[in-house]
């Protein structure tokens, strides 16, 4: 079974959170694992943050909407 890992990095977490929730939840079904990253202090989150997400399905459709708003790499192993 292959396995893809889909890295998006935002660089204003505040401006294109919704837009890319909008996304990943349209894709809900097809994402197995998510992880966010980001720079937290007390009291304060950075700007910038990097999503992982492991998904099962529908990975060329998901990365072509997301490359066209978002910086996007992935990761593929068979």
């Amino acid at each position: 079974m292959a396995h893809t890992i889909i890295g998006i990095c935002l660089k204003n977490r505040t401006q294109q959170a919704a837009g890319l929730q909008e996304i990943l939840t349209r894709y809900g079904c097809s994402i197995k694992t998510r992880i966010g990253l980001h720079d937290v202090a007390e009291g304060q989150c950075a700007a910038g943050g990097v999503i992982l997400l492991e998904v099962i399905n529908k990975e060329e459709e998901m990365i072509k909407e997301l490359s066209g708003k978002f910086d996007v790499q992935t990761m593929r192993f068979s």
